[in-house]
């Protein structure tokens, strides 16, 4: 069993620091509500460790929305039919 201390939470998504601007804002905020309304609908099909939002999300607020929307972008393409599986980090720099 693993257990949580009180100063970490048990989120889905990235919880490091990064700069709140308009663009991390805007796109962590798309993929906030996407996981909320339409992921449900989806389906669990990802084959992926982080799921796709998770890693779209942690991609976005540490790059930005221009180079984490093209390594999300990326990502999606690599989890279609054919693609990869297994776990597959966002990239640190």
């Amino acid at each position: 069993m693993c257990a949580v201390s009180k100063n970490q939470t048990s989120s889905r998504n990235w919880q490091g620091k990064w700069p709140r601007t308009p663009g991390r804002l805007l796109g962590t905020g798309l993929i906030r509500l996407y996981q909320l309304t339409l992921s449900g609908f989806i389906g669990n099909s990802c084959r992926h460790m982080p799921t796709c939002s998770e890693y779209g999300y942690e991609a976005i607020a540490r790059h930005g929305l221009l180079r984490g929307g093209w390594l999300t972008f990326k990502r999606v393409i690599r989890c279609g039919p054919g693609g990869t599986s297994g776990i597959d980090n966002v990239p640190k720099e």
